[in-house]
């Protein structure tokens, strides 16, 4: 929660302030999946967010994706 990670920002702080679940993604992990490293993880974490989100009846939010 406080570690930058590969991004510009903590997991946290794109949480809360609205950079989106994209930006989770890249301050986790960075170009390990980001910027084609892995292209087939990033879209499979997408959708697994999206059910969780669909399950606590929250919108999913934008800049799914890193």
């Amino acid at each position: 929660m406080t570690q930058n990670g590969p991004g510009t920002m903590t997991a946290h702080s794109a949480m809360v302030n609205g950079a989106g679940f994209g930006q989770t993604i890249r301050s986790i992990n960075g170009s390990i999946e980001c910027n084609g490293g892995n292209p087939t993880h990033v879209p499979s974490r997408v959708t697994r967010h999206q059910q969780f989100v669909g399950i606590l009846g929250v919108p999913a939010g934008a800049n799914l994706y890193c």
